[in-house]
């Protein structure tokens, strides 16, 4: 399938101090880099990152990486506005298919993006990775479902109530990683 990922890391991380594309681990590792050597790994045939609060030094860490880079100007408004630009971003292209993540997810591995991208195939795909039964990302959103989406995210929950909606197939990834997301610096 012809993907684009889609790496939302636009936030300010105001519990974790600063922006999580920013972060890295205590051994060095940006937090923003892994992400989007993920999505490649995964299967991913490019990847957008979305940026947002401190976007020009975020943008630094992606030189030489290959990425496409949207900044959303609205980020303030929460995750849906980063998921909104990101989308709008990909209209113009011919991918299927975007496989949308978050920087804040560091033991996220390649085995679960193809394993989500494995599950559906087309512009009607609508999967999200679950871990142990609990929704979570990456998300599967086939073109099919793009403008729908946008249209219909707000605030910090994203597409959250769309997938609930349209019973997006939920892909066990429990065996392969937490899905937690990370909001605080005791993490790092």
């Amino acid at each position: 399938m012809n993907a684009q990922g889609l790496l939302l890391a636009a936030g300010a991380g105001s519990r974790m101090g600063r922006p999580k594309a920013l972060v890295h681990d205590a051994d060095g590792t940006s937090w923003l880099q892994r992400s989007v050597e993920v999505l490649r790994n995964g299967g991913c045939n490019g990847v957008t990152v979305v940026l947002g609060a401190e976007a020009d030094e975020a943008v630094r860490l992606l030189d030489g990486l290959g990425v496409d880079v949207v900044v959303a100007h609205d980020w303030t408004t929460g995750m849906s506005a980063s998921l909104r630009s990101g989308l709008q971003s990909l209209m113009g292209s011919d991918m299927q298919a975007a496989v949308v993540s978050l920087v804040d997810l560091p033991d996220l591995t390649a085995a679960v993006v193809r394993r989500v991208l494995s599950e559906r195939e087309g512009d009607e795909a609508l999967v999200r990775a679950s871990y142990h039964g609990r929704p979570g990302h990456p998300v599967l959103l086939g073109r099919a479902h793009w403008a729908p989406v946008a249209a219909a995210a707000t605030g910090d929950s994203g597409a959250k109530a769309y997938l609930e909606q349209h019973d997006a197939a939920l892909v066990e990834c429990g065996d392969l990683a937490s899905g937690v997301d990370v909001d605080t610096p005791s993490y790092v």
